[in-house]
């Protein structure tokens, strides 16, 4: 995805600090472009920056200034920011809004490592993160102190989930551990850098002394635990990672199971007292929300809305 935010009028309207009447004048005449998702109009990010642009070039902002200008500006009018690109999280903005319809938040469909270093940035609230460290064993602990460093921040569980490989219907390549990845005849399909199932492989691959090189299709990436499945199912590649809640989505691939993930959201210690935050947690810690979650399927939400670190 190319665009990961999107904006509604009214949201527009407070960014700009103008009417909603006026923001639908702009929509109308062609000034600002949108589309539709049902019955809803929807501005992207990118049209939104050029709009921005044009009216600030005597300034000459570049579209990333203007893109880190308004998503600090959503973060300082109370919004939410969550990076990550699980679709629980999707369903956690839906819930936001919904106890409180004016909280307004956003959603920025990027990778771990991405997300955490927008946090250090200060253009996102929240970022969700799953990454695996290869000398301790342990989860976005040593990667939240690395890549916000001296920063205080709180770790809180959304879920666990399963990850492993994807293969084809019956696994006729016999597919089953690290080590299968360079054997002849095999051809894998990789996440992109900066995920945090790219950081799996990765250290996985360091431990074992596996040298990516000999890895036929290493090179070749793809953005999605579905697109990686899909590969898979298309006869692309004869073998992907990811999540098992993907797997059961795509057919002619099976599941062949690796290790369970913690997957976390991090924040700032400091922004835990404020109300926003306040009702992201109630939220992660309602049954309703874990019983919604639950009933997908893929997911163990057992420690959903503990503190599973502080920094």
């Amino acid at each position: 995805m190319t665009d990961p935010l999107s904006y509604s009028p009214e949201e527009i309207g407070k960014l700009l600090k103008i009417s909603k009447g006026t923001v639908y004048e702009l929509l109308k005449r062609g000034d600002i472009p949108s589309y539709r998702v049902g019955k809803k109009i929807r501005i992207s990010q990118s049209d939104l920056q050029v709009y921005m642009h044009a009216a600030e070039a005597p300034i000459k902002m570049t579209p990333a200034n203007v893109q880190v200008a308004v998503e600090r500006l959503i973060i300082e009018n109370q919004g939410l920011i969550i990076c990550g690109q699980e679709i629980v999280l999707d369903i956690l903005t839906r819930y936001l809004e919904k106890k409180n319809n004016m909280l307004r938040s956003l959603r920025s469909y990027v990778g771990s490592i991405d997300g955490l270093l927008a946090l250090y940035r200060g253009t996102a609230s929240v970022s969700a993160a799953h990454l695996w460290d290869g000398e301790t064993g342990e989860y976005n602990i040593p990667y939240v102190r690395r890549l916000l460093p001296g920063q205080h921040t709180v770790i809180i569980n959304l879920v666990y989930r399963n990850i492993g490989f994807y293969v084809a219907a019956g696994n006729p390549k016999g597919i089953h551990d690290w080590q299968d990845l360079v054997r002849q005849g095999v051809t894998f399909i990789n996440r992109d850098k900066g995920s945090g199932v790219r950081v799996l492989i990765d250290e996985h691959l360091r431990n074992l002394h596996i040298d990516s090189r000999a890895i036929k299709g290493y090179e070749n990436e793809e953005m999605s635990h579905i697109a990686v499945a899909s590969a898979v199912a298309r006869g692309i590649a004869d073998v992907g990672i990811g999540t098992e809640k993907a797997a059961l989505q795509v057919p002619e691939v099976d599941f062949v199971f690796l290790k369970k993930e913690r997957y976390d959201l991090v924040m700032y210690k400091h922004d835990l007292e404020k109300s926003n935050f306040q009702t992201l947690l109630a939220i992660l810690r309602s049954d309703e929300f874990k019983n919604e979650v639950n009933g997908m399927g893929g997911y163990d939400t057992s420690k959903m809305g503990e503190i599973v670190g502080e920094l």
